[in-house]
């Protein structure tokens, strides 16, 4: 578990900015990552932006450490879910970034959402 803190702490420190919302629908759970301060044209960029919605979906699944084989797969499926349910967004953001076309006046931020 310690492992999994100081990961978290890194990747904080490193600039990912993750905003709890209001929930967007029935029991659903959002977080907001921003990627205003990425270059996402770079390869650099992309992997922080995965690894940024990665560490959201980590934040609104829990960690599964030491807790029975239930809440475990209960907690990878629902991480795995809230990751592939942001690819999307990731995928448009990159693009956008590719063709020189992102506004960040107009939002540089994604959401990841788990129920």
């Amino acid at each position: 578990m310690s492992k999994a803190l100081s990961a978290l702490a890194a990747v904080a420190m490193a600039g990912a900015v993750l905003v709890p919302t209001v929930a967007q629908a029935n029991d659903m759970d959002s977080v907001v990552v921003s990627y205003a301060d990425l270059n996402l044209a770079s390869a650099v960029g992309q992997r922080a932006l995965n690894q940024r919605v990665a560490v959201a979906a980590d934040s609104l699944c829990g960690f599964a450490d030491g807790i029975d084989y239930s809440v475990k797969q209960a907690a990878a499926g629902c991480r795995s879910a809230a990751i592939d349910g942001a690819q999307p967004a990731v995928a448009s953001a990159i693009n956008l970034a590719r063709h020189g076309s992102v506004t960040v006046l107009g939002g540089a931020a994604l959401i990841v959402s788990a129920r």
